[in-house]
């Protein structure tokens, strides 16, 4: 069974976009949750710093997921210059 790459190539990308958004958020706020965690753990507090970064990982993983979709969005309008450049 041959998956025609070129047939659906739209289709393909648009859920590589997807996956990666929902991947990204995941991640962040697991990375978060963990490492508050381990402090806890390590300090002796009973969930504080699980609460704070969780908030803090979805709060930086909102940010980051955000930015990639504006990303994609100006890629698609033909707005892929450089800002930075002078």
């Amino acid at each position: 069974m041959h998956f025609g790459y070129n047939k659906h190539r739209v289709w393909t990308e648009n859920l590589a976009i997807v996956m990666q958004v929902g991947l990204t958020m995941a991640g962040c706020i697991l990375f978060c949750f963990f490492l508050g965690f381990y402090l806890d753990k390590w300090i002796g507090t009973r969930g504080i710093f699980v609460t704070i970064f969780t908030v803090l990982g979805v709060i930086g993983g909102g940010i980051t997921v955000y930015r990639q979709i504006l990303e994609v969005t100006d890629e698609k309008n033909g707005n892929s210059e450089n800002k930075n450049s002078p």
